[in-house]
């Protein structure tokens, strides 16, 4: 008879084993197939720099760290270095980013979702 029981336990506890297995796949399967957007601001990275470049003057140095004339003069230096657009990111928006991550201090991740791209694309 506790052979039975003992039989009946060890059924109970590979049906949970099962089940918690079960579980684990289907909750990494779902994020294979169902994708959702993760970067989804109305805003894109360039939209977010244009708003910084046009907006009201004290915008831009909030955000950035530097008045408006500084962030053109900034650019027009690194094209004069030959700095150039690159991976579909502006140099403005190279320069928009980096002097956004030094003024925030932000990581690599959160910048990716301030400007609306990849983490690699961040990290060049």
């Amino acid at each position: 008879m506790n052979d039975n029981k003992e039989d009946k336990r060890c059924q109970h506890y590979a049906a949970i084993f099962v089940n918690v297995i079960i579980t684990a796949v289907i909750m990494f399967a779902d994020g294979l197939y169902n994708h959702q957007g993760y970067h989804t601001s109305i805003l894109s990275d360039y939209g977010w720099v244009l708003e910084l470049l046009s907006g009201h003057l004290k915008y831009i140095h909030c955000e950035l760290g530097v008045h408006l004339h500084v962030f053109e003069a900034l650019v027009d230096e690194l094209h004069k270095m030959g700095y150039t657009d690159s991976c579909n990111v502006t140099l403005k928006e190279q320069l928009s980013i980096f002097l956004y991550a030094s003024v925030t201090g932000l990581s690599v991740h959160h910048l990716g979702k301030c400007f609306q791209c990849s983490n690699e694309i961040i990290s060049l």
